[in-house]
């Protein structure tokens, strides 16, 4: 289900202490990020996930229009933790910008070409895109 808060209406999730305790939490916020995201993202932009039989993935792949290409990892959580996989996987798709996507607010550099960012800034940045 695509809608993150009728997911919590059908669960009876009326609380954040409801939701922080559930297991749906982080399963919520990503699905939550991705829609966000797709719906700042210019017109033509082609979304999908990374996953190799091994278990290395990437949360959102996107293929912006100018042959460009994201990579977005998604954390629940104001400390968000790279995760090897994550690396593998810039390694495989060696994308154009790679972001750690968090609920925070601060934005900085991670090492590895990773920039951590809060939701809101990302989404923000593609909807300039979209205006240039």
């Amino acid at each position: 289900m695509r809608d993150s808060g009728l997911v919590h209406t059908l669960l009876r999730l009326d609380t954040l202490d409801d939701l922080l305790g559930h297991p749906v939490a982080g399963m919520s916020w990503e699905g939550f990020v991705i829609e966000t995201l797709l719906r700042a993202a210019p017109e033509r932009t082609q979304a999908s996930f990374y996953r190799t039989a091994t278990g290395v993935e990437m949360d959102l792949v996107l293929e912006l229009p100018g042959n460009r290409l994201w990579a977005v990892e998604i954390k629940r959580g104001l400390a968000p933790k790279t995760e090897p996989g994550t690396r593998t996987a810039l390694e495989d798709l060696k994308p154009d910008r790679a972001f750690l996507v968090y609920s925070g607010d601060e934005r900085y550099p991670r090492g590895g070409g990773i920039e951590t960012i809060g939701l809101r800034q990302l989404a923000q940045e593609l909807a300039m895109l979209d205006a240039a």
